[in-house]
């Protein structure tokens, strides 16, 4: 193992899940494989830890879930083939996303214990350094990598720093909620946080999205935490823990995040990428507008295609 350093280097992504919301896609599939128009959620997770400075990831995996090692390693009959037919687009795609050697590592997560839980089965890994945590489920879309920012506020305040985001109060109890104690409009400082509260008990609405970076004290705290809500062993329980002797900040980064463990929040992470790209916006606009032409278009109505085709873009394009 690598020195110790106070320098965020060390990534864990837990991604032991079964995606139960998104079967039957995931029956042999692993939910983070599901791509965002024609790139898998998990390498969108990873190329954002790299692109933010993290040397070394650590998958937490379970049982059907080594396709998400064999993602990021050689495939050399269908390279051989691409070269053969000389395919260089996609051959630079493919090996685009191919990580240096021996900086993605995977452990097992035997039993679904929680995000606490799971973090803690990478405890050898980070050793005695701070680390983040990201969760391939959140895809984020900005012009800076949002772990990157989170690092940036973690160097200039210390301890533990987490994204959040607002969220409608009938939505506190799916998130862990920060209880505010001060708050700059961009960095909040927070007393505690609770875990998944209901509504009319949520301190506040400033929800904890799936970016962390955590100081090793909250790894030790995990070796003691016992289960909480709903049974498992909650990571904002071990954060709680820390709060006595670490600072504890929540950025309201700058992006876009997409719940890509909810089928809407997929659909919209897909079209909102896709539309980004030159090469699919101006085919996929029209494919929208069209579509939504027929959407709006009253039962029993028939709207000329030329009308569809001229129909007044949407917003979002």
């Amino acid at each position: 193992m690598p020195p110790v350093t106070r320098r965020v280097r060390k990534a864990v992504f837990p991604v032991a899940g079964l995606g139960t919301r998104f079967l039957p896609a995931t029956k042999l599939v692993a939910k983070e494989m599901l791509p965002v128009v024609d790139k898998p959620l998990i390498q969108y997770a990873v190329e954002e830890a790299f692109a933010a400075g993290i040397e070394y990831c650590m998958f937490v995996t379970g049982r059907g879930k080594a396709v998400l090692v064999d993602h990021f390693d050689h495939a050399p009959e269908l390279e051989a083939l691409l070269r053969e037919r000389d395919k260089q687009e996609p051959l630079a795609e493919l090996m685009g996303g191919m990580p240096k050697a021996g900086t993605i590592l995977a452990t097992r997560q035997q039993a679904p214990l929680g995000l606490g839980h799971a973090v803690r089965c990478a405890r050898a890994f980070t050793d005695d350094e701070p680390f983040a945590v990201i969760l391939p489920d959140d895809l984020i879309m900005s012009d800076r990598p949002c772990l990157a920012q989170l690092i940036e506020v973690w160097e200039a305040r210390g301890g533990n720093v987490v994204a959040v985001e607002e969220v409608a109060p009938a939505r506190t109890a799916s998130y862990g909620i920060l209880d505010v104690a001060a708050d700059d409009g961009r960095v909040a400082r927070a007393r505690g946080l609770v875990e998944k509260p209901k509504p009319e008990v949520a301190p506040s609405t400033l929800a904890i999205i799936g970016r962390y970076v955590l100081d090793p004290q909250v790894m030790q705290a995990l070796e003691t935490t016992v289960p909480g809500t709903g049974g498992e062993i909650q990571l904002t329980d071990a954060i709680n823990a820390t709060l006595d002797s670490q600072p504890f900040h929540g950025l309201r980064f700058d992006g876009t995040r997409f719940d890509c463990g909810d089928k809407v929040g997929f659909i919209e992470a897909n079209l909102a990428f896709a539309l980004a790209r030159p090469d699919l916006r101006d085919r996929l606009a029209g494919a929208l507008r069209r579509t939504l032409a027929d959407v709006d278009r009253p039962e029993g109505h028939d709207t000329p295609q030329e009308t569809v085709r001229t129909a007044t873009p949407l917003k979002v394009l």
